[in-house]
C-alpha cells in the first residue's frame, strides 16, 4: 500500500504541473497496459514493483484528469459575463462579513433567465452603496437573487497565490456580486440538507462567541478554534501566529483534533470498565474508539472538514477499524490510507501547503519515534509498574524529540512554501501546545455547547496568558529568518540532510546531513549585472505596482491597491514575492500619488520591510507608519544606481502655483529609467494636462522602449500627441479583470496599436518580467508562460 500511495500521489502531482489535460483516448489505453504486462507468470520481484509503480503512477495521474475534465466541463459562457442573471439558491457556507457587504459559498438550484445554464457553485460578494443597501444573508437560506458574475480570475504573479486553483479545487465555476438593485428576495430561513443545517448551526455558534466576548482581542480565535472560521482573526494576528511559528495552534488543526478524539477516548474508555454489563455487551477499548472517531468526525463537521482535519480523521478511522476488526495495521499502512483518503477526495490537495505540511509533521514523527532501539517499551503492565517520576520524565523526552523533529524537519518545506523560519518556534510551541490543545480548544467547545458564558471567557483569558510570551518572542530581533525561494533541487537535498540528521545516534556521518540543508540557505538568486536592470510589473488587479531590481539596488514604484481593511496588495502580493526573489529590503519606494490604487499595500510593505527614502509629490494621507527618509520627487532630480540612470520628469514647481490647483492624477510622479538608448517611462495617473507639460517641456526626453500606459488606459490620458512622442516599443496596461471602469479604454489601444507598440495587460497576461540592458529590452508575460490547465486565459476584447 506504501508503494502505491507514493505513485499515485506523484501521478496527481504530475497532473497538476501540466499546462493542458492529456487526451483521453490515449489515456485509457496507457493506463490499460501495466494491466497486459501484470498477467504474466513467476515475474522477478524488481519487475513486479516497477509494474506496480507505473500502474500506481498512471491511475494516480489519470484519475486527477479526470476529476479536473468534469470540473473544467462547467463554466459560465463567455457571453454571460457582467450581465443580470436571476437565480434561486441555497446559502451554501457559513457567510464571511467584509468590510463593506458579505462573501459566501451560493449553490444554484434553479436559473430563472431564458437560455442560461448556470453553474451550481459559485462565490458571491455583496456590497453596500448609497441608495441600495444589500440584504443580509444567513447560512442555509433559500433567496432569489440578480447577479453579475464572470468567470474565475485571479492574479498571476512569480511566487504568488492562485485563485483560479482554489477555485477549481472547491468547484467554483463563477465569481460575482449582488445587484442591489435587482430582484432579491428571502424564499425560506432554512433549506432542506444536513449540510446546510450544519452551516446555520455554524454560524449561531459564531453569533454566540460574538455575542458573549463582544469586541474582546481574541474573540477571532476563539471562533476560529471552535468553527474553523479563520477570517475571524486579523492580520496582526495572523503575522505574529507566522513569526512565531504557532499558526498551526491557532486554527483547527490535526493536532486538536486527536487531543478531543483522545480524551474522548480516555474518558469513555474509564467509564465503560466500570460497567460491568457494559464490557460483556462490548470491549471498553471498541466503545471508547467508537467515541473518539465520532468525536473527531463531529469536530471535523464543525471546522468546515480541511484537509488537514480529513487527514486526522482518516487516521483515527483507520486505528479504530484495525482495533475494530482485531487486525495490525503498521503506522505507515495507516498513514497511506489516509493520504489516498485526501486524494480521491480533492485531487487538488497535493499542491497545497497544509497537505504536505499536515503529512509531512506526522511522517517525520513516525520516522523519529518508532522502530528505535533504546524505547520504552509500551506494554501495560510495565506502563503500570513504572514510577510516576520515570512517567514523567518519559513524556517530556517525547515531547522534547517530537519539538526537535519538528523545529528541524520541516524546515526544507517552510522554505519551499512560505521562504521563512520561525526560529522562536519550539520555544512557543513547547508553551503553546499544551495550554492551547488541551485547555483553550475544550473550554471554547464546552462554552458553545453549554448555556453558561462562563468556559468561554475562560479560554480567552488563557489565550491572553499564551499570548504575552508570543508578542515577547516576535519582538526579539532574530524571531523569524525570511530568505528568498530556494532552489528545488536545493530542497530535495534539504529534505535528504534532515533525514539524515535524524536518523538513530551512532548512524555514520550523521551531522554530514547538516552540509546538505546549507545549499537551500545559500543558493541565493543572481543579481542583475552592472549596467542591467530588471523590472517586475506585479498584477495587482486595479493598480500599480512596479519592483525596479539593479546589482545593488531595489526601487519599488506604488504599492497597489487596498482589497479590503484586511487585505492589501502589500501583505498578499508584494512582500512575499519580493522576499521569494530575495529582496528584504528597498533602498527606494516612490508613491506616485496619493489614490488608494497606487498606495494601498505601504503600511503592509513598510511594516515588513526597512526603506531608505520614500518619495511621492505631496503630502500622503494613506501612509501613517513611516517615520524614515521623506523627500518629494520634482523634475531634475536624478540619481545613478550600478550603471541605470534615473530621472523625474513630472511634476515641477510649475505645478503647484498658487490659485492652479492640478487633479491628483496630474501631480503623478514620471520617472524615467535609462540604460544607454533604452528607456522605461513610468507615467502613474496623469492624464492630458500633464502630459502636454511632458510633451512643452520634455519632448526629446520621452522616447521609450517600454512605457506603462497613464492611469490604466483611462480615455483621459494618452493622448495622440504623447502617444506619438513616446512611440513604445511595449505598453503596457495595468488593470484589472473586467473592472468596472472599463480600462483599458478601445479608443486608447487602438493609439497604442497604431503607433506599432505590442500591448501587454497585466489583466491578461499577469504580470510582465522585463529585463533591460544597453542592447535591448527582453520581456516575459508571467500568465502564459507559467499556466496551467485551469489557468483563464481571456480572449483579447
Amino acid at each position: 500500500m506504501v508503494l502505491f500511495t507514493i505513485f499515485f500521489t506523484f501521478g496527481i502531482w504530475l497532473l497538476q504541473q501540466m499546462a493542458s489535460l492529456p487526451d483521453f483516448i490515449w489515456a485509457w489505453l496507457l493506463a490499460a497496459f501495466p494491466f497486459t504486462l501484470a498477467i504474466k507468470p513467476r515475474s522477478a520481484r524488481t519487475f513486479h514493483l516497477l509494474l506496480i509503480a507505473i500502474f500506481s503512477c498512471g491511475s494516480g495521474f489519470y484519475y486527477a484528469a479526470w476529476q479536473a475534465e468534469q470540473r473544467l466541463s462547467v463554466s459560465l459562457p463567455t457571453q454571460w459575463q457582467g450581465r443580470d442573471i436571476d437565480v434561486i439558491g441555497v446559502i451554501a457556507e457559513l457567510p464571511h462579513p467584509g468590510e463593506h457587504g458579505q462573501r459566501f459559498n451560493f449553490t444554484v438550484e434553479k436559473s430563472l433567465t431564458a437560455g442560461l445554464s448556470m453553474p451550481r457553485h459559485i462565490y458571491l460578494s455583496s456590497f453596500a452603496d448609497l441608495r441600495n443597501p444589500p440584504p443580509v444573508v444567513h447560512a442555509g437560506e433559500r433567496w432569489q437573487l440578480t447577479l453579475r458574475l464572470k468567470q474565475p480570475h485571479g492574479t498571476s504573479n512569480p511566487y504568488g497565490d492562485d485563485f483560479e486553483r482554489w477555485a477549481l479545487e472547491n468547484n467554483i465555476r463563477a465569481i460575482g456580486y449582488i445587484n442591489n438593485q435587482g430582484n432579491n428576495l428571502r424564499l425560506s430561513r432554512l433549506a432542506e440538507g444536513y449540510t446546510y443545517r450544519i452551516e446555520a448551526w455554524r454560524e449561531a455558534i459564531r453569533d454566540k462567541i460574538t455575542a458573549t466576548l463582544g469586541s474582546a482581542p481574541y474573540a477571532g480565535i476563539i471562533t476560529a478554534l471552535t468553527i474553523g472560521d479563520q477570517d475571524s482573526i486579523s492580520q496582526a494576528q495572523w503575522r505574529l501566529f507566522r513569526r512565531t511559528g504557532v499558526i498551526h495552534l491557532m486554527i483547527i488543526s490535526g493536532l486538536h483534533i486527536t487531543m478531543q478524539a483522545g480524551m474522548a477516548f480516555a474518558l469513555v474508555y474509564w467509564l465503560w470498565r466500570r460497567s460491568y454489563r457494559l464490557t460483556l455487551c462490548l470491549p471498553a477499548k471498541k466503545a471508547a474508539a467508537i467515541a473518539a472517531v465520532l468525536v473527531a468526525y463531529s469536530y471535523t463537521l464543525l471546522a468546515g472538514y480541511g484537509v488537514p482535519a480529513q487527514r486526522t480523521v482518516y487516521m483515527l478511522s483507520a486505528v479504530a477499524a484495525a482495533l475494530w476488526f482485531n487486525r495490525y495495521f503498521s503506522r505507515s499502512q495507516i498513514l497511506s490510507l489516509a493520504v489516498l483518503c485526501v486524494l480521491v477526495a480533492d485531487p487538488w490537495a497535493v499542491i497545497s501547503p497544509g497537505f504536505y505540511l499536515s503529512f509531512g509533521a506526522v511522517a517525520l514523527i513516525l520516522y523519529t519515534t518508532t522502530h528505535r532501539i533504546g524505547r520504552w517499551q509500551d506494554n501495560s503492565a510495565a506502563q503500570e509498574k513504572r514510577p510516576l517520576r520515570l512517567k514523567l520524565i518519559r513524556i517530556l523526552q517525547e515531547y522534547s524529540t517530537v519539538q526537535w523533529t519538528m523545529s528541524i524537519g520541516l524546515m526544507p518545506l517552510l522554505l519551499a512554501l512560505f521562504w521563512q523560519i520561525p526560529l522562536v518556534s519550539p520555544i512557543s510551541n513547547a508553551f503553546a501546545i499544551p495550554l492551547v490543545s488541551l485547555l483553550v480548544v475544550p473550554l471554547s467547545l464546552l462554552g458553545v455547547l453549554l448555556p453558561t458564558e462562563v468556559p468561554l471567557w475562560l479560554a480567552h483569558w488563557l489565550l491572553e496568558c499564551v499570548m504575552i510570551p508570543l508578542h515577547y518572542l516576535n519582538n526579539l530581533p532574530l524571531a523569524v529568518w525570511i530568505q528568498h525561494a530556494p532552489t528545488p533541487w536545493s530542497i530535495l537535498t534539504g529534505i535528504l540532510g534532515v533525514l539524515w540528521l535524524l536518523t538513530p545516534c551512532g548512524f555514520p556521518v550523521r551531522y554530514f546531513g547538516g552540509l546538505l540543508i546549507l545549499p537551500m540557505f545559500l543558493n541565493a538568486p543572481e543579481p542583475p549585472d552592472s549596467g542591467t536592470l530588471k523590472m517586475t510589473i506585479f498584477d495587482v488587479g486595479q493598480g500599480l505596482s512596479v519592483a525596479i531590481q539593479t546589482q545593488r539596488h531595489v526601487l519599488l514604484y506604488d504599492t497597489g491597491p487596498d482589497y479590503s481593511g484586511e487585505s492589501d496588495s502589500g501583505n498578499r502580493i508584494l512582500v512575499p514575492t519580493l522576499h521569494a526573489m530575495g529582496i528584504n529590503s528597498l533602498d527606494g519606494l516612490i508613491l506616485s500619488h496619493d489614490d488608494i490604487d497606487h498606495t494601498g499595500g505601504t503600511d503592509s510593505v513598510l511594516q515588513e520591510m526597512p526603506v531608505a527614502w520614500l518619495s511621492s509629490s505631496q503630502p500622503l494621507t494613506t501612509v501613517k507608519t513611516y517615520t524614515g527618509k521623506l523627500r518629494y520627487c520634482r523634475d531634475g532630480i536624478n540619481w545613478n544606481w550600478d550603471g541605470v540612470s534615473f530621472e523625474f520628469l513630472h511634476p515641477g514647481k510649475d505645478s503647484f502655483t498658487p490659485g492652479v490647483k492640478l487633479h491628483n492624477n496630474d501631480l503623478s510622479c514620471v520617472l524615467r529609467i535609462s540604460i544607454g538608448n533604452q528607456h522605461i517611462l513610468l507615467t502613474g495617473d496623469i492624464e492630458k494636462r500633464a502630459e502636454k507639460r511632458l510633451l512643452k517641456l520634455h519632448t526629446a526626453q520621452l522616447a521609450a522602449s517600454l512605457l506603462i500606459a497613464p492611469h490604466h488606459g483611462s480615455s483621459s490620458s494618452s493622448d495622440v500627441d504623447f502617444v506619438a512622442a513616446v512611440l513604445p516599443d511595449y505598453v503596457v496596461f495595468t488593470s484589472g479583470y473586467r473592472n468596472r471602469f472599463g480600462h483599458p479604454k478601445a479608443i486608447v489601444r487602438q493609439r497604442y496599436q497604431d503607433s506599432g507598440a505590442i500591448l501587454l495587460r497585466s489583466d491578461f497576461d499577469g504580470a510582465i518580467l522585463a529585463w533591460m540592458n544597453a542592447q535591448g529590452l527582453t520581456i516575459t508575460r508571467y500568465r502564459q508562460v507559467h499556466h496551467r490547465y485551469w489557468t483563464h486565459m481571456p480572449a483579447p476584447d
